[in-house]
């Protein structure tokens, strides 16, 4: 198979349960071989959903203040904020924390047991489960629930409830179950690649080959096959325009970074006096309080992440352009390292966003105080949405086009 991060013609070994094969240039996992690959996967998402009902039927968190008692469910929180008018902030919980995750266990279940569907059904399951993947954000909003509480214990007394343990548990077996989805063993089973009819060199790259691997499905195609046969996706030997996408978006999450920080992300009124506060105060306010470990938690995903992100994707655009090429050459491996920190940590930029949505939703106590979500949050969200888009688009085999065939020793 061709690494889908290098372009490197692999050849897979036989794999024993519990062994899984490795790139020798780049080191990304390309497959790896679970015990019972369709059972495990299949009861961590029946686990996961049964989990997730539990935890949207009862009382998520309470919250007394001055013998005043509000509590709140997890199916409240995006109702809240439509009634206060920022139904963008709703549908982004909606999707990330609630209707993506149960899409992609439900899919899970069903491909996993085999169950009778028509084969375009199946793929476009498939393809939407690996796209959608990094768009579950449970495990973030758990995080941002955790900070939450941490900013209310400074006004009252905090509680969870019943649906607390349950969202836990639905956190880590969805987790669990993306880990035991080995894409190979999953789009195999679903349907053999097409084989190919010539001689295949391991150790050069697919394009110098003349083939190219599906983004989706990981089938090895002919380069000027534009659509595999497979999963039905169009593709080419390097992503077409990737550079200029990557860039337009970036450019676009800078023109918003500026007043994501500037302007209020929340607003707290106490008494009656609303006080705006933007990412940076909220982190200041934090650390004057003695919560040293939340502020540099809240410092480090909202203020330096977005950052380093935006910089690392513009260094690797630089790098991968002609004007890279031109430059010399640097070191491959720390390259596609920082690539690979740019597609883990964006995400986890999020949390301030779902700290707010928890406040907005539990802090309703009349005139003694209440906190909205601001402008500031939705110009937030929107950057760290754009800034995960230009690293998708970003074709980190561009980084190895340089680099010499690899021994087939290795």
């Amino acid at each position: 198979m061709l690494c889908p991060q290098c372009d490197l013609m692999v050849e897979l070994p036989q794999l024993s349960q519990g062994k899984k094969a490795v790139c020798p240039r780049c080191h990304t996992t390309l497959t790896a071989r679970w015990v019972e690959p369709a059972l495990q996967p299949v009861c961590f998402a029946i686990s996961a959903l049964i989990m997730m009902v539990f935890a949207n039927l009862f009382p998520f968190i309470n919250m007394r203040v001055s013998g005043i008692y509000s509590q709140i469910r997890l199916i409240e929180i995006p109702q809240v904020m439509v009634g206060d008018d920022y139904a963008s902030l709703a549908t982004l919980f909606v999707i990330f924390v609630q209707l993506v995750p149960a899409f992609c266990m439900l899919a899970i279940i069903l491909l996993g047991l085999k169950v009778k569907l028509p084969y375009r059904l199946q793929v476009v399951m498939g393809r939407i489960v690996y796209l959608a993947k990094v768009w579950c954000m449970v495990e973030i909003f758990l995080v941002g629930v955790l900070v939450s509480f941490v900013k209310l214990m400074a006004y009252g007394d905090i509680g969870v409830g019943p649906s607390f343990i349950p969202y836990c548990l639905f956190c880590l077996l969805q987790v669990r179950a993306f880990q035991c989805m080995d894409r190979y063993w999953f789009w195999q089973n679903i349907q053999p690649a097409p084989k190919l009819e010539r001689e295949l060199r391991i150790g050069e790259s697919g394009l110098a080959q003349g083939l190219r691997s599906c983004p989706c499905c990981m089938a090895t195609l002919p380069a000027d096959m534009h659509r595999c046969p497979r999963c039905f996706t169009t593709g080419y030997a390097r992503r077409k325009n990737s550079l200029q996408w990557t860039l337009a978006l970036l450019i676009t999450s800078v023109m918003l970074y500026i007043p994501a920080n500037l302007l209020p992300i929340m607003v707290t009124e106490v008494l009656g006096n609303p006080e705006p506060s933007n990412i940076m105060s909220g982190v200041i306010l934090l650390w004057k309080d003695g919560s040293y470990p939340v502020s540099m938690v809240i410092f480090i995903a909202s203020i330096m992440v977005p950052s380093l992100k935006i910089l690392a994707i513009g260094w690797l655009c630089y790098d991968a352009s002609e004007m890279g090429q031109k430059s010399g050459y640097l070191d491959r491996h720390r390259m596609h390292f920082i690539y690979e920190i740019v597609e883990f940590v964006g995400r986890w930029s999020m949390i301030d966003v779902f700290v707010i949505g928890v406040l907005s939703a539990l802090v309703r106590i009349g005139r003694l105080m209440s906190v909205y979500p601001a402008v500031g949050a939705i110009l937030f969200a929107m950057v760290v949405i754009l800034t995960m888009i230009a690293a998708m688009m970003f074709d980190p085999r561009l980084l190895w086009d340089r680099t010499k065939p690899v021994s087939t020793n290795q």
